[in-house]
C-alpha cells in the first residue's frame, strides 16, 4: 500500500498518476474527497494536524509520502509544519512505514553557486528558517535510526493544473491566451524549474527504492536557462512575441499591503533577482534518469492551455 498524505495538490496528482500506471494500491489521505477514482484507490478523510487520523491513514502502508502545501503564510507555517512533521516521524515509528518527504529549497537561502543535497542550511527568509527546521527534525530522527525516512527536493515546478507556478501563471497561460508575460525578478539571471511530472516520477521511484532510504534527494530538473530565454521559448511555441512585463520587489510591496498572499512572496524575492542553480545530477546518476526538456514540457502544455485565436 502507498498512501498519499496530502492527497490533491499538484504533487501528490503527480505522485499518484505515476502509481495509478504501475497498478499500485493507493490510499489518498486528505481533508477533501479524491477525484481519482479506481478498484486500487481508496480515500482516507485526514487532517495532517491530528496524530489518530494520520496513523490511521498511514496504518498498513509500506511507505507513505507526505506533498502536502500550506497556506502561504509565514504564521501558518510557524504554527503547523512542527506539528505535522512530528506527526509524520511518530507515524513512521509507530508503523515502522518507510516514509518519503517532499520539499523545497528554502532552507538553503541565498546560494552562490548550485543547490545541491549537500548544500547547509542558511536560510534567509522566516519560510526558510520553518523548513530548515522541520528537515532537521525528520533527518535527526534518522541519524539515530529511529525511522525509515527520505527527502525528495524539487525547484520552483511547472505543469501544475492549477496554475499555481509563476512559470505556468505568469508566462504560459499568457502567452497561451495571447497576453503579454510578466515575469518576477531579473530576467537576465539563470532559474531553473521542475516539471510536476518528473516530480512525481522521482517520488515513485524512491518509493520502489528502498536502498536508496535516509538521505536527500533532488528532482531531475533540467539545466538553468536565463528569464530571457523562457520567456523567448515558450512565444515560439505559442506563436507570439516575446513580449512581457518584469515584476520588480516594490510592485510586489506595493500589492502586497492589500493582498496577503502577495505580501508572503516578498521575503522570497531573493529567488528571482539572483542566479538560482538547483542541481540534480545526484539522482540522474543513480537512476539513470534525464529531466524533461522545457521545450518537451511546454509543448506538452501547450496541448491543455488555450491558444490564442488566429
Amino acid at each position: 500500500m502507498h498512501t498519499i498524505l496530502g492527497a490533491g495538490g499538484p504533487v501528490a496528482n503527480a505522485l499518484t498518476r505515476q502509481l495509478i500506471n504501475k497498478n499500485e494500491n493507493i490510499r489518498l489521505a486528505s481533508r477533501r474527497p479524491s477525484t481519482f477514482k479506481g478498484d486500487n484507490i481508496s480515500w482516507q478523510k485526514t487532517d495532517l494536524l491530528n496524530y489518530n487520523e494520520v496513523l490511521n491513514a498511514v496504518k498498513g502502508s509500506e511507505v507513505f509520502y507526505l506533498t502536502a502545501g500550506l497556506v502561504y503564510d509565514k504564521d501558518v507555517w510557524r504554527q503547523q509544519w512542527p506539528v505535522i512533521m512530528q506527526n509524520m516521524i511518530n507515524a513512521a515509528k509507530d508503523t515502522g512505514s518507510r516514509f518519503i518527504f517532499f520539499d523545497n529549497v528554502y532552507m538553503y537561502g541565498l546560494v552562490n553557486g548550485a543547490m545541491t543535497e549537500n548544500t547547509p542550511y542558511k536560510p534567509v527568509s522566516v519560510k526558510g528558517e520553518i523548513r530548515a527546521k522541520v528537515a532537521t527534525q525528520l533527518m535527526d530522527e534518522v541519524a539515530k535510526g529511529n525511522i525509515t525516512a527520505t527527502i525528495l527536493r524539487g525547484a520552483d515546478f511547472y505543469g501544475a493544473e492549477t496554475m499555481n507556478s509563476f512559470l505556468d501563471s505568469m508566462v504560459l497561460s499568457k502567452y497561451a491566451k495571447g497576453e503579454k508575460a510578466q515575469w518576477m525578478g531579473n530576467p537576465k539571471c539563470l532559474h531553473n524549474f521542475s516539471y510536476l511530472p518528473d516530480c512525481g516520477t522521482a517520488m515513485r521511484l524512491l518509493g520502489e527504492t528502498p536502498e536508496a532510504d535516509n538521505q536527500i534527494w533532488h528532482v531531475p530538473t533540467a539545466k538553468p536557462i536565463t528569464g530571457t530565454q523562457f520567456l523567448e521559448l515558450a512565444a515560439s511555441i505559442y506563436g507570439v512575441a516575446p513580449k512581457y512585463m518584469r515584476i520588480n520587489k516594490l510592485m510586489l510591496q506595493t500589492i502586497g499591503l492589500f493582498n496577503k498572499l502577495i505580501r508572503g512572496t516578498v521575503e522570497m524575492y531573493y529567488q528571482t533577482d539572483h542566479d538560482y542553480i538547483f542541481d540534480s545530477t545526484k539522482f540522474e546518476n543513480y537512476f539513470k534518469v534525464k529531466p524533461t526538456s522545457y521545450r518537451d514540457g511546454f509543448m506538452e502544455l501547450s496541448k491543455t492551455l488555450h491558444q490564442p485565436k488566429a
